[in-house]
């Protein structure tokens, strides 16, 4: 199961997860892009479906006893197809996040230990590269499954949030944790503006991860000794807090699109740095699960700005 699953994501990916080594010929259409991008993710959809359907097979034998008698005094006809399907997805999505993680989980262990060389030195200096490699490729495609999980997680509405009317403070006073040495390689100002006693409604721990993807966001697209500011306030009932960055910025017309989940526009925000497309669009339905909403601003050579807005009441 595990190697089936993992096989259709590893394929599609291998380029952008590892090094350019050598140089690997493709045959790729030279119209129509964005199709044969749609198609491929298509392709990935279906493996794991197929991948995983034996596994569903067996998931209510494993549900706890309570969860097999309330499944069994609910017939699932009774839900509406709606539900069946819901229900369906959610199955599914456990299943591949498990088959998924659970390999990666011991690449990244072993490939650690060989790149420590732990228990000793493995001989050749290419070996302990080649581990580093295996690694980073690792965490790169673990961080990917983990945003195409949260992504059918807030599509489905498989996200549990409690909202209620919380201070901004502590959330600004630990911004810039783990972005220290980021900030430092590329030389950033990093300003963060006291908030006060500003409240609003909100998941901590949801906001915390939308503020988190946005702050990596500008980081990575802000050109060495540039700054990324932290802004918030409030008026007629909504909580504005602005993260901005004076990168190159985008056309507005690719806006929206930055918002939807794969898509990339053709601009500098997207060809310079690495990612599936997939951070801004968690960012999105987070908030909109929130109850709030994210806009974004940007022109070319102004800079890029998100903007997140908070009820207060």
């Amino acid at each position: 199961m595990a190697v089936k699953a993992l096989a259709p994501v590893l394929i599609l990916l291998g380029t952008s997860l590892t090094p350019e080594v050598s140089p690997v010929k493709t045959t790729r259409p030279t119209s129509d892009s964005n199709l044969y991008k749609r198609d491929k993710r298509n392709e990935i959809v279906s493996a794991l479906a197929d991948a995983a359907a034996p596994e569903l097979q067996g998931a209510a034998s494993e549900m706890p006893p309570a969860v097999r008698q309330d499944n069994a005094t609910t017939p699932i006809a009774s839900t509406g197809p709606r539900r069946a399907r819901e229900a369906s997805d959610r199955s599914l999505l456990r299943v591949v996040s498990h088959e998924l993680r659970t390999p990666l989980n011991s690449i990244l262990g072993f490939s650690e230990i060989l790149a420590t060389e732990l228990y000793g030195p493995l001989g050749a200096e290419q070996y302990r590269q080649y581990a580093e490699i295996i690694h980073s490729s690792g965490e790169k495609l673990l961080k990917l499954v983990n945003q195409v999980v949260e992504i059918a997680r807030l599509q489905t509405g498989d996200v549990e949030f409690d909202i209620q009317l919380e201070p901004l403070a502590p959330i600004f006073e630990t911004l810039a944790d783990g972005l220290h040495a980021r900030l430092a390689a590329q030389q950033l100002r990093f300003q963060v503006t006291a908030c006060g006693d500003l409240e609003a409604r909100f998941d901590s721990r949801s906001l915390r991860c939308v503020l988190s993807n946005l702050l990596q966001n500008a980081v990575a697209f802000s050109p060495d000794g540039g700054a990324i500011t932290v802004s918030a306030s409030a008026a007629d009932g909504i909580l504005e807090i602005i993260v901005a960055n004076d990168g190159d910025g985008v056309d507005p017309a690719d806006l929206p699109r930055l918002l939807r989940p794969f898509e990339q526009g053709e601009n500098a925000l997207i060809r310079h740095a690495e990612g599936a497309g997939l951070g801004l669009a968690i960012c999105d339905l987070t908030c909109q699960a929130m109850g709030a909403q994210l806009k974004l601003v940007s022109a070319r050579g102004e800079g890029f700005s998100a903007h997140i807005l908070l009820p207060t009441g």
